[in-house]
């Protein structure tokens, strides 16, 4: 039985071009801010340096680094970023009821003791920038869960640089969620368990013989863990990782979840809804930085193109594969900020550097004391899960609706 050797949390990787891993040393926090400091005034910004950062060990240390970096990883300029979405984003929209409900049942996913009045205002802002993203994309569908990927962006970001980022997550990480079915979002289920395989087949058999499939880790894949996760600073961790990684790296991730619990597993007994009822409650006390570390180390090893090879699966099917290299290169001749600052005044636009800072939050010490819209998430709500068992069945319907369920089966 093959073990995955667990790696020791003093080092860090990162992603190349091609979504591998590359090793280097903790160079410890002053040195990583000089690092990311340097990579953002270089001309062009210094993207491989970036997403190493964002991957190695404790990403990319704070949100206003956040601010910066997330931008670059997707290649978003941030003097041209869209305008705050006006009233008509809302009329006549085939989704705005689904999303006005997924949206007033995310109350958990807001800090404990936020007044309920800039909890109503983040929240109208969350109606908006999904409307605002699906209108401008008619070839994207809403999924439930989409929305704790957009809060957190949100929260994060700032509503207006949340719209850019969420637009370029649609269409690249996330599009294969965001087809008329969710046959393409199986599929991408469906590395998970090769990958066990490949690493513990003890427990891949086990899990086999439970039948309990893998549907107990799509709210993880589809809302990047946003959705299960109660510290909002272990969703930022894990949205650095992502955004310097391959669009599977989710799944690789849930893959070394489920070995990390793997004695938890073999000592269930061996029933669909036993096993499920574990899996798909996660324990929120996890190593992250190991699991990162473990991730990175088997997406290194068990590429999707090994996997797809040896369990008969087609990354063709999977609009987020097929587009990630041409996405990866885009992202390699962008120009500093005040580059870009000094062509946009040349260009005459409107948006100036007053505005652009306007538009995004303040400070983490700031935002609560000046009662600040953009609040930082400090708490968010244990995941209802999602899975074939009768009673996981009826707990999903009751947090997400039963919507996304007569999809799956």
């Amino acid at each position: 039985m093959k073990r995955l050797k667990r790696k020791k949390q003093n080092t860090g990787a990162g992603v190349n071009g091609n979504g591998a891993v590359t090793k280097e040393p903790d160079c410890g926090r002053k040195q990583k801010l000089a690092e990311i400091h340097q990579a953002l005034i270089s001309d062009p910004v210094d993207i491989e340096t970036l997403r190493r950062a964002a991957a190695s060990k404790g990403g990319l240390l704070t949100d206003e680094l956040r601010r910066k970096v997330w931008p670059k990883l997707l290649s978003i300029n941030v003097f041209e970023l869209p305008h705050k979405p006006g009233r008509d984003v809302r009329k006549n929209h085939k989704d705005y009821n689904q999303v006005v409900l997924d949206v007033r049942r995310s109350m958990k996913r807001f800090p404990k003791g936020m007044p309920a009045a800039e909890r109503a205002v983040l929240q109208e802002q969350l109606i908006d920038i999904i409307l605002e993203v699906l209108k401008g994309n008619p070839q994207l569908h809403y999924y439930q869960g989409y929305h704790d990927v957009a809060v957190s962006l949100l929260l994060v970001v700032g509503e207006r640089m949340a719209i850019a980022m969420l637009d370029t997550l649609s269409n690249f990480h996330l599009r294969d969620f965001m087809d008329p079915t969710m046959d393409r979002t199986k599929h991408i289920l469906n590395y998970l368990m090769p990958i066990l395989e490949q690493v513990d087949t003890e427990l891949h058999d086990f899990m086999i013989r439970a039948e309990v499939g893998t549907i107990f880790a799509l709210s993880w894949l589809i809302t990047w863990f946003g959705h299960v996760l109660s510290e909002f600073k272990h969703t930022l961790r894990l949205y650095d990782f992502f955004l310097a990684s391959h669009p599977l790296m989710p799944i690789y991730l849930a893959a070394t979840i489920v070995l990390h619990r793997e004695k938890e597993v073999k000592q269930t007994e061996c029933d669909m809804a036993m096993v499920h009822h574990l899996l798909s409650r996660i324990p929120q006390d996890l190593p992250y930085e190991l699991l990162i570390g473990q991730a990175q180390d088997l997406f290194d090893k068990y590429p999707p193109s090994l996997l797809a090879k040896r369990a008969a699966l087609q990354s063709r099917k999977s609009l987020s594969i097929s587009t990630f290299q041409a996405f990866q290169r885009s992202t390699l001749h962008q120009r500093p900020d005040s580059v870009l600052q000094r062509l946009t005044k040349a260009h005459g636009s409107d948006t100036s550097r007053h505005g652009l800072e306007a538009a995004l939050p303040r400070d983490r010490g700031q935002l609560w004391g000046r009662g600040n819209r953009m609040v930082k998430m400090a708490v968010w709500g244990l995941s209802a899960t999602l899975g074939a068992a009768v009673f996981a069945v009826a707990q999903t319907a009751m947090d997400w609706g039963p919507e996304v369920l007569l999809q799956l089966f």
